[in-house]
């Protein structure tokens, strides 16, 4: 197998991005929810509004997956973190150390930045994610429940 590369994302890469989100999506059982374009990829990651970030992880030079993340805040810790929103290989490459080469890009960036925390969700039903995060070290936070407001909801709400 070839040597995976990390490399910071460009505008350029935004299709490709879109590319590797329908893939994800379609292995966690949620390609309907998939409601963005490449326009809205490389305005949400590229633009000069960008809060989030993006990593291309190659391998012979072919893009092999992505991960996408951002900063958070932890009031307890007086300090920022890092939240990963995904991390992809396709599933032809897995196995070939991409992710765990995505995985300690951030922790590096997270360590040198001072961060107090790099966190992430995983589906309850993804054990072969699971595993790979455990053993990288990563505990569940298994006290804690994710909510979310989306769509109407969240207009509603915020209309009051």
């Amino acid at each position: 197998m070839a040597a995976v590369t990390i490399r910071v994302a460009t505008a350029e890469d935004a299709g490709r991005i879109l590319r590797f989100i329908r893939e994800l999506a379609i292995y966690e059982r949620a390609e309907s929810s998939v409601q963005t374009d490449e326009a809205g990829i490389r305005a949400s990651l590229f633009g000069p509004e960008a809060k989030a970030h993006a990593l291309i992880c190659e391998a012979d030079g072919v893009a092999i997956g992505y991960a996408v993340y951002f900063y958070n805040y932890s009031t307890w810790l007086g300090r920022n973190g890092i939240y990963l929103e995904d991390l992809y290989v396709s599933p032809e490459r897995r196995g070939s150390g991409a992710g765990k080469a995505l995985l300690q890009h951030i922790a590096r960036i997270a360590v040198a930045e001072g961060c107090g925390r790099f966190e992430w969700s995983v589906l309850d039903w993804n054990e072969p994610a699971i595993q790979f995060y455990q053993a990288a070290g990563a505990k569940p936070q298994s006290e804690w429940t994710v909510y979310r407001m989306e769509g109407e909801a969240l207009r509603t709400f915020a209309e009051g």
